[in-house]
């Protein structure tokens, strides 16, 4: 039954967005009990071809358009000082014909340990300003992004504020702090209940964690930034010298 309904799926007979049968619908079609058609519509939720509505039945999921990320030239200081639109990831987005979207909040309070290793700060006694952002496109959230910084450095800048910030080569450029070179480190996971919820992700959908380090010119750590990218809709591209 699961492959049928499969089949169905892939052929496009029955379209994203689209409701399956119902559970009685598909009991005398298959002439199978309910105890059969359940586990065959869970297999096809398993793997993220199925979305079960909350007492509504099951849809085919809906495929949403994936956005192309250039990490090898994205926050570079050419780009931050040529963009004339302010946020780099707007206008990349934009650049693409889409609508680009953020709602940001901001807090002070002590670093999660794997950014205070980064950041080089006591995870007990030192402050980061946090930067929370939901990054929308098209009405669709697409990524979480949280910038972590020392609040020594940036006390009293524009990055405390709870708006969307931008300056001409970078707001940390516009306050003396310029990020030299940045290290990434990037995993694989299944999101956390939180993830699920502010990214409104279909079961079976996996994450990219990107975690972007950024140094000054004398190797001080500026800035952690980490991106949850969700799988079914982010393509991350690098262009990597041979050298």
């Amino acid at each position: 039954m699961a492959d049928d309904l499969r089949g169905q799926i892939e052929r496009g007979e029955l379209e994203p967005g689209g409701q399956l049968p119902t559970e009685f619908e598909l009991v005398e079609q298959y002439e199978a009990s309910r105890n059969t058609v359940r586990p065959a519509l869970r297999r096809l939720t398993e793997e993220g071809l199925v979305i079960a509505g909350q007492g509504r039945g099951s849809f085919v999921r809906r495929s949403l358009k994936p956005a192309v990320w250039d990490w090898s030239v994205l926050e570079s200081r050419t780009r931050h000082t040529s963009d004339e639109q302010g946020d780099q990831w707007a206008s990349v987005v934009a650049e693409s014909g889409r609508q680009p979207r953020q709602e940001v909040r901001v807090s002070i309070r002590r670093p999660p340990s794997e950014v205070a290793e980064r950041l080089g700060l006591d995870p007990e006694k030192d402050l980061t300003v946090v930067r929370e952002r939901i990054r929308i496109v098209d009405q669709d959230p697409y990524a979480l992004a949280d910038s972590y910084f020392p609040e020594e450095l940036v006390r009293g800048t524009p990055l405390m504020l709870p708006e969307d910030v931008s300056a001409p080569g970078g707001v940390l450029a516009s306050v003396g702090l310029v990020q030299a070179r940045y290290r990434d480190e990037i995993t694989v996971r299944m999101p956390t209940r939180a993830e699920v919820e502010r990214l409104s992700l279909p079961a079976a959908t996996p994450v990219a964690v990107h975690m972007r380090t950024g140094f000054d010119e004398n190797s001080r750590p500026l800035r952690v930034m980490i991106t949850i990218l969700p799988g079914d809709r982010h393509v991350i591209r690098y262009d990597v010298s041979a050298e």
